[in-house]
């Protein structure tokens, strides 16, 4: 037997200890710094996860991922500050995915995954970066409860990431995708539907109050966090038709940036949809 003084930790104890140190980092910057500020934790966030992204769809490729990365840097500035004018976002929308299959005419290496490829330098950013920017965003652009509508996002995704979690793990016994995800349980899902839901009540009882009603909280939870955990089954899809468990090692016990976010990704659109076509009471 190992000496407990001599056993590694525990990788749900390394993923604690990195929440207590990135969970304040995260809020300080939120709260307390500039708008400006937080969005420059979003976009080196965003910037690692493509760089994660790219070094799995162009492994060996340093020129392709280094301007893949440059492109989305780009289409996320131009997302934050001028994320309210129509014709900026439509650039974006158009020209990024016209990027990918022109650029990797330019580089075409194998014509079998040049496809591939192409739609990774093309797709990538709209999935990754602009989602990530979208936070940032209503940071700027929502007044006093900007900081509120971010970590409604924030709870829609990783709250009930934990739920699911210790759902999983302590009540887990149906497979949910066994395919896409062997570990993942029908009871970790419903645990991280409701653990959407109670942040959703918490934010409507108390950050957001007067701003999210009930009526809406629970919808938007449900909403947010059944498409949250369809995001993170994609990149798990993603991961898997590659062969690798882990985008990459940058966060302790979580894995890559990836695979922290993935989740994040699909519920700030949805909470930006909200606020751009029903908006805060």
């Amino acid at each position: 037997m190992v000496p407990a003084l001599d056993r590694p930790p525990s990788n749900l104890a390394i993923r604690l200890a990195t929440a207590a140190v990135m969970v304040p980092v995260i809020l300080g910057l939120l709260y307390l710094a500039p708008p400006w500020a937080f969005y420059l934790l979003v976009v080196a966030v965003a910037l690692v996860g493509m760089r994660e992204l790219f070094g799995m769809t162009h492994p060996g490729d340093k020129t392709s991922q280094g301007v893949g990365v440059a492109v989305s840097a780009a289409a996320s500035v131009a997302i934050y500050l001028y994320g309210e004018d129509p014709r900026v976002v439509a650039t974006v929308l158009v020209a990024v995915p016209l990027f990918g299959p022109l650029f990797t005419l330019a580089r075409l290496g194998a014509i079998e995954t040049a496809a591939f490829r192409a739609c990774a330098l093309g797709f990538g950013p709209l999935y990754i970066v602009v989602p990530l920017t979208l936070l940032a965003l209503m940071r700027r652009t929502l007044g006093d409860v900007g900081s509120n509508v971010v970590l409604l996002c924030l709870g829609l995704s990783w709250f009930a990431d934990t739920c699911a979690y210790f759902a999983g793990r302590f009540l887990g016994k149906h497979k949910l995708y066994e395919a896409v995800s062997p570990k993942k349980t029908v009871e970790g899902a419903i645990g991280g539907l409701l653990g959407s839901v109670v942040f959703a009540l918490l934010g409507s009882f108390f950050f957001l109050r007067g701003n999210l009603p009930v009526a809406h909280a629970i919808p938007l939870a449900l909403v947010g966090g059944a498409l949250g955990q369809a995001g993170d089954l994609a990149e798990s899809l993603l991961k898997r038709s590659i062969g690798i468990k882990d985008s990459g090692d940058i966060v302790p016990g979580h894995g890559g940036i990836l695979d922290r976010v993935d989740a994040l990704l699909v519920t700030a659109v949805v909470v930006f949809l909200y606020t751009q076509w029903i908006g805060l009471t």
